[in-house]
């Protein structure tokens, strides 16, 4: 081998390792960072700048980019709590912490873990505020406590770069025997409400039946006094028509003596009628009928000698009083 072969080699193999050298520069000059991410640069290990998402130009083997950090709002949620409240009673809660990173030199340089610090404080913080609470307020006062949480981490975490925008109580569990205790109290409230509807209906009810029979009776009564009017005006104008008619026709005494007698045995309608009286007037009557009708005779006109001696007759002979008659049906 040759002199000119072995620079020849040599050559090739300064190109080849300074063509390496600037590959590697070139590498460690660039740095893309995705979106919603953020990079803490540290040059000669002191904080140099953030990298923002898009193509970034980096000092090769002086500039050092740190774990990159998600800029998104992050949903934790911590395992159960044992707290105790105000009755003393040890409930198991749950918490959801919604939070988001908004400054990513705080978020690496004022805490050295951010997500544990969160869990940290939102379990004593609970503790604080569910410890001023009974059971009962507790399980009706989440709106209340998630306030409380969300403002008391959001206070203590501003200053890491983090904010809380929200804080849920996922679930809060009491002792099982709180529970049967509960379960039986609502079993009881339920039975209760229960009697009371079915009291109202009751009552409700028999208030409805009442006035309906009120009316109902008002309304018959009504009907009934309409029905008596409207009969007595009736038989009121058949009085006045049949008076009037016998007026109008001018009706003997023997036409007035005939339709006595079809009276009388009226006055024997009825099976309880055992007992019915004969007026004294009606052997006069029949006396007139008989005048009428038997041989010879006339009727009898007032005025007449006929009519003058009949009725001197009942004026001499004593009166005639009403006589009672057994009778049958």
């Amino acid at each position: 081998m040759t002199s000119d072969s072995v620079g020849a080699i040599v050559l090739w193999a300064v190109l080849a390792v300074v063509v390496i050298f600037i590959l590697v520069i070139l590498f460690r000059s660039i740095r893309i960072i995705p979106q919603a991410n953020a990079g803490v640069v540290e040059r000669l290990g002191r904080y140099h700048k953030t990298l923002m998402p898009g193509l970034n130009l980096l000092v090769p083997f002086i500039d050092r980019v740190r774990p990159l950090i998600d800029m998104r709002e992050q949903v934790v949620s911590f395992p159960p709590q044992p707290v105790i409240t105000e009755d003393n009673l040890v409930v198991s809660i749950d918490t959801v912490v919604y939070f988001q990173v908004t400054d990513a030199r705080a978020a690496t340089y004022e805490i050295a873990n951010y997500l544990g610090a969160v869990e940290q404080l939102t379990t004593t913080t609970l503790r604080n505020v569910v410890g001023s609470l009974n059971l009962e307020e507790a399980l009706t006062s989440r709106d209340n406590i998630n306030g409380q949480l969300r403002i008391v981490l959001d206070e203590a975490t501003g200053k890491w770069g983090v904010r809380v925008g929200r804080v849920e109580l996922k679930a809060i569990d009491p002792p099982a025997s709180i529970q049967d205790s509960m379960e039986k109290q609502m079993r009881a409230e339920r039975d209760r409400r229960a009697l009371i509807l079915t009291a109202e209906g009751t009552k409700q009810s028999a208030i409805l039946t009442a006035e309906g029979a009120r009316q109902a009776a008002i309304l018959s009564a009504e009907g009934d006094a309409r029905a008596q009017v409207l009969r007595a005006e009736g038989e009121a104008q058949a009085i006045q028509t049949v008076f009037g008619a016998i007026h109008a026709g001018n009706p003997d005494e023997k036409l007035l003596a005939y339709q006595y007698l079809q009276t009388l045995p009226k006055l024997a309608e009825g099976p309880s009628n055992k007992l019915w009286i004969i007026p004294s007037e009606l052997t006069e009557a029949l006396k007139t009928v008989g005048a009428g009708f038997g041989p010879g005779g006339s009727p009898l006109i007032p005025g007449s000698a006929t009519g003058a001696a009949h009725s001197a007759a009942p004026a001499a002979a004593p009166s005639h009083d009403a006589r009672p008659t057994q009778a049958d049906s």
